[in-house]
């Protein structure tokens, strides 16, 4: 796979990024506290995680930004913003037996949020965006790696949706944009090329995939998602021939199927 580098990566906004951060987690808060110990027991369809076990790593997405904070900080920046989503897989057994000693430990899920949230906005408040995180998938900058958590909790907004039904936990725009963003970039960089344009309003459309390069008109190869769709794309949530035959994705041209470059995260 190309280096990230090799792409010029996207900017955000600091500010705004550290906003979305908090709101989102806090939407997700107000939603974990008022689920009925049953609501809690119900699967999370993630392995065998219940949902009292998935809130509670979604409380992991937050607490590592406050734990590599407090961390002696490395001397540079090692991974770069694009090659994050590729990086994430081989820490999953690890991130498993964490989070179900953490549900196990922790009966009390809003006294494990309200302890989260306060550490994190004092750790936050103290930082610098260009402050290196000695994060476990590779150093990186806070402002880099905030970027990544909108990625952590929008995912995990949705799976907590999917699991409780009528829960519906609202998205934070900036949020959800920057998660689009980052996973719709990383498509770029795994399959770099510009004959599939891919189309996910309002946030984002990227050029990828080898082949002739489109200069004006329609381009011959299109693909187009919203955003939900595409993240469960991305994750490995849904499937590419599921979401076609649901109407999910549109796709045309024969550069337009994505499914043997999908997901991007394990």
């Amino acid at each position: 796979m190309p280096p990230a580098q090799k792409r010029r990566a996207r900017t955000y906004d600091s500010v705004k990024i550290r906003a979305a951060v908090l709101a989102q987690f806090g939407s997700v808060r107000e939603a974990v506290r008022g689920l009925r110990d049953e609501e809690l027991a119900l699967p999370a369809n993630l392995g065998d995680w219940t949902v009292r076990e998935l809130a509670a790593h979604v409380t992991m997405a937050v607490e590592t930004v406050s734990r590599n904070i407090d961390r002696p900080e490395p001397g540079k920046a090692e991974l770069a913003l694009l090659d994050w989503p590729f990086a994430t897989a081989a820490r999953a057994g690890d991130i498993a037996d964490g989070t179900r000693e953490l549900a196990a430990a922790n009966p009390d899920l809003d006294a494990l949020y309200a302890r989260t949230e306060e550490r994190f906005t004092h750790r936050l408040a103290e930082a610098p965006g260009d402050r290196v995180l000695a994060a476990r998938t590779g150093a990186m900058t806070l402002a880099d790696y905030l970027v990544t958590r909108t990625v952590e909790l929008v995912v995990h907004t949705d799976d907590l949706n999917r699991a409780v039904p009528g829960l519906d936990i609202p998205y934070d725009r900036q949020a959800l944009a920057a998660c689009t963003r980052l996973l719709a970039d990383a498509l770029a960089v795994k399959a770099p090329g510009a004959s599939t344009e891919v189309r996910i309003p309002p946030y984002a459309v990227v050029q990828c995939v080898e082949g002739p390069r489109h200069t004006r008109g329609t381009p011959p190869n299109v693909v187009e998602t919203d955003p939900l769709t595409w993240i469960r794309l991305a994750t490995g949530r849904t499937e590419w021939q599921a979401a076609l035959a649901d109407a999910k994705v549109s796709a045309s041209g024969e550069r337009a199927d994505l499914g043997g470059l999908l997901p991007l995260m394990g």
